[in-house]
């Protein structure tokens, strides 16, 4: 089958590669040209025979609607395109009803596998109108992984984005947990060998998992992890599934304390905490530490002399 895909990075390229390798006639566009294969949406739109299919792997919001926008104009009736990005599900319908004023058809697929899915393939969740998804199966047969799972046909338009944005709240939960254990394992004399710990758990545990694969992993390449900032940025998918949530009313208590961890990670010295703070302070006395790193005393301690501002409990 010949397809048209739009943005070869990390993601893309690797896609497009795997359809090759599986016989597919892929035409690429990127806005680098010593990985595109065309100069311009026009010269890919006039590569391609109709009715034509393009599957869009540029980045969610802004550049996913632009493209669509000039897809809109150089697409033809009958032609589909697929939105292979991290987008929104919301933004699903709108781009669906837009393109289908011009009888365009429109496909919404969540995409996971990262950098691996070159050789393991991704699995696949998406959205649309079943002549339109079938149409386009043998893309997803050889994009997906070996066997009967790794593709789901989850719904209508924008029910593939919206299962991977579950599929990504629920990741987020994961990968906290395991964080979070291997805190406890390194902050406890008791354990010594907290790599080979987390080794031992991969064969005949229940929390096997390619995540836990990828934790050894780094911890073969850096086993204090002492190369590393404990930073981590959020992709706004594990954002759109607390606020789905919220739309819902789905308790998800794992998943957002899971993205309030990530917004912890970029603060270093918690506003909020400053507050505890003070007010264990105010209320009794508590220690607290100074900017410069001084140590005062609490109420309790020897020479402290804390004056409440009232008479009376707290």
């Amino acid at each position: 089958m010949q397809i048209g895909i739009i943005g070869l990075g990390k993601m893309g390229g690797n896609m497009a590669e795997r359809l090759r390798r599986a016989g597919h006639d892929v035409v690429g566009y990127d806005r680098h040209p010593e990985v595109s294969d065309v100069a311009d949406l026009d010269e890919l739109v006039q590569r391609l025979q109709a009715p034509r299919a393009v599957w869009v792997m540029v980045p969610a919001g802004d550049a996913t609607r632009a493209t669509v926008d000039k897809l809109c104009e150089a697409l033809s009736p009958g032609d589909i395109v697929v939105d292979g990005g991290n987008s929104h599900y919301l933004d699903d319908k709108k781009h669906a009803d837009q393109l289908g004023e011009r009888g365009i058809g429109f496909v919404d697929a969540g995409v996971s596998g990262g950098v691996w899915g070159l050789q393991n393939g991704y699995a696949l969740m998406v959205g649309g109108d079943a002549e339109n998804v079938g149409r386009l199966m043998p893309i997803f047969d050889s994009l997906k992984p070996e066997g009967e799972d790794g593709f789901v046909h989850a719904g209508t338009v924008g029910a593939g984005h919206f299962a991977k944005m579950v599929h990504n709240g629920i990741e987020y939960g994961m990968m906290q947990a395991f964080a979070e254990g291997w805190e406890l394992l390194e902050a406890t004399d008791i354990v010594t060998d907290v790599p080979g710990t987390f080794a031992s758990w991969r064969t005949g545990t229940v929390i096997r998992s390619w995540l836990l694969d990828l934790l050894v992993r780094a911890l073969d390449q850096d086993p204090d992890l002492a190369e590393l900032k404990g930073y981590a940025e959020d992709s706004g998918e594990g954002r759109w599934t607390v606020q789905a949530a919220v739309d819902h009313a789905v308790p998800l208590p794992a998943i957002t304390a899971a993205l309030f961890a990530r917004f912890s990670s970029r603060q270093d010295d918690s506003p909020a905490m400053k507050m505890v703070a003070a007010l264990r302070n105010q209320f009794g006395g508590h220690a607290v530490t100074s900017v410069e790193g001084q140590h005062a005393k609490g109420a309790d301690a020897p020479g402290a002399d804390v004056t409440p501002p009232f008479q009376g409990g707290h």
